[in-house]
């Protein structure tokens, strides 16, 4: 059989990509004890979460005083790493925990930027006085619960040189819960994630 160019690159192209394949394998999250990396991974964002909201129910501060839970708004979480992180899976992380705490549930209507789901606002404006819809069903004025408190905070790296051509990079997961009745921040706590490796490891 005469192979002509094109068939005979898509060949080698195909071997490649099948001997690629092979070194690929799948992760159990739930029981990853693989190699650490210099960088932040999922793992320092689910400890750094795990860790917050505990410390939290351990030290009361989702104790609400009527008993209820309280609604959390998330305020801004900032990168000051080297590396391109979206704060959001650190958030989302700890909403999840928050929840399942069922110590408080956190506002979607509610953020820095405008409503974080503008279906809250979206479905009130295109909904009320529309004949085309059950008025009954349509959500009513003065339904939106407002936040009791904010949660914001920030992450920092530093990287430390050490002897025989090692590094230390230092992360810093800051956290402050803040009740926005008295502007007062009722918890705050700090998470470091070190990490040492070789001087020639770029950490992101």
């Amino acid at each position: 059989m005469k192979f002509t160019p094109h068939i005979l690159f898509g060949l080698i192209v195909l071997f490649f990509l099948s001997g690629c394949a092979t070194g690929v394998q799948m992760v159990d999250t739930r029981n990853d004890r693989g190699e650490a990396v210099v960088g932040l991974d999922y793992r320092d964002f689910e400890d750094a979460a795990s860790d917050a909201v505990q410390d939290m129910l351990a030290r009361g501060a989702l104790n609400h005083s009527g008993g209820g839970r309280y609604v959390v708004m998330i305020s801004r979480i900032v990168n000051d790493t080297m590396q391109r992180i979206d704060t959001d899976q650190l958030v989302r992380k700890i909403r999840v925990e928050m929840l399942n705490s069922g110590r408080a549930v956190v506002t979607t209507a509610v953020g820095l930027q405008g409503a974080e789901d503008q279906a809250n606002f979206a479905v009130r404006e295109g909904l009320r006085g529309n004949t085309e819809f059950d008025q009954s069903r349509v959500q009513r004025a003065g339904t939106l619960q407002a936040p009791d408190l904010s949660l914001s905070g920030k992450i920092i790296q530093r990287n430390i040189r050490m002897s025989g051509n090692r590094q230390q990079i230092e992360y810093y997961f800051m956290l402050t819960l803040t009740d926005l009745g008295s502007g007062l921040a009722i918890w705050e706590n700090e998470y470091p994630v070190i990490k040492r490796a070789s001087a020639r490891e770029v950490p992101w």
